[in-house]
């Protein structure tokens, strides 16, 4: 006899990552059965995701990825109560072959089909590993595309208190990398290097960090790190020696970007008296980062949740997750569902 449980399939398919999930329970006790992940190394050859490789590749893999999210999980498509597949943003063609392959599944079934943003999903990944990252909270979703300070008041109800003016964190680790000659995605190389750098030598500004910034100011909030990569690629052509500069260059860009990361979530934080912090996305991979956050909001008593690599990723589980949330309060996709390079997470209210 099937349990009485509501069971979700998430599809994502957003950038250059195959994945699918299963999720299940209610409310915010929720489980995952089983999440599959296919990441396509290609894209290290051209130094940045080639989006019309990146579609191809879905095509190939995204029956193979949910076939065995499903077989993990102990499934059938007969068992599933909905199926939540990111629509937005990313790139158009990924996003599509995921769409049109979950619209294809639902109406095969007879069954609720959910559009999710996946920067929504990102907020809702620590909660899957941490049962009090849960709404309110101040949150920083930091990728390769985006970086977004939110106020959460509460699942569906997300206060935009600042986001990036130019380079996304994520794209910032990327390019400096690059100047630096390490590999494609970046970030955990700038890391690794940064650790062996000495903090002195490469004093970096610390960007959009003014002593006299007030609430009220317009870029309180907000990111910009153009500036800061500038600084590096200067760096990097006034160096007379630099493969012994290298690893001070990453650490001063490294302590630059983490010092702004973090005061501007200290100044969310505590100007809504929140007494939790939530990190997703990539970039909340790095554990300095994740170090620095807590050293700085702990001695305020407040709490720092990052989920682990496999659920900062884009990856599947996460999007089910957001697809929980959506299905209990009734919202469903038609098949007219389509999908968009960009969009306003769903539920912002006036800052």
């Amino acid at each position: 006899m099937r349990e009485a449980v509501t069971r979700i399939l998430g599809i994502e398919t957003s950038c250059d990552e195959t994945s699918a999930a299963v999720l299940q329970g209610s409310g915010d006790d929720v489980t995952q059965k089983s999440l599959v992940i296919l990441s396509q190394d290609v894209h290290r050859v051209f130094g940045g995701v080639v989006p019309e490789i990146a579609s191809r590749a879905h095509l190939t893999s995204i029956v193979p990825v949910v076939d065995r999210a499903l077989g993990e999980a102990g499934s059938s498509l007969d068992d599933l109560d909905a199926i939540a597949v990111t629509n937005t943003p990313g790139l158009v063609g990924a996003l599509l072959v995921g769409v049109s392959y979950g619209k294809a599944l639902a109406f095969s079934r007879g069954i609720p089909l959910l559009g999710v943003h996946h920067m929504e999903g990102h907020l809702f990944a620590a909660a899957l590993e941490h049962r009090d990252a849960l709404p309110p909270f101040t949150a920083l979703l930091i990728s390769g595309g985006h970086t977004l300070l939110l106020d959460v008041e509460a699942w569906g109800r997300y206060r935009l208190l600042g986001g990036t003016r130019d380079d996304a964190a994520g794209e910032a680790f990327d390019k400096v990398a690059k100047l630096l000659g390490l590999p494609y995605p970046g970030g955990r190389y700038i890391e690794q290097l940064a650790a062996t750098g000495d903090q002195k030598r490469f004093k970096f500004a610390r960007p959009m960090l003014r002593r006299n910034s007030q609430p009220g100011d317009d870029d309180y909030y907000a990111f910009s790190f153009s500036g800061l990569k500038t600084a590096v690629l200067n760096a990097v052509r006034d160096s007379k020696q630099l493969e012994s500069d290298k690893a001070d260059i990453a650490r001063g860009f490294q302590d630059s970007l983490i010092d702004t990361l973090v005061e501007k979530v200290a100044r969310g934080a505590l100007r809504f008296s929140r007494q939790r912090v939530v990190l997703g996305g990539g970039v909340a991979c790095n554990r300095t980062l994740a170090a620095a956050m807590r050293a700085r909001l702990e001695p305020e008593g407040i709490t720092v949740f990052t989920p682990s690599p496999r659920l900062a990723t884009d990856n599947a589980a996460m999007i089910a997750r957001a697809g929980f949330f959506r299905f209990e309060n009734g919202e469903r996709a038609g098949l007219d569902l389509n999908a968009y390079a960009s969009s306003p997470i769903p539920g912002l209210v006036a800052a």
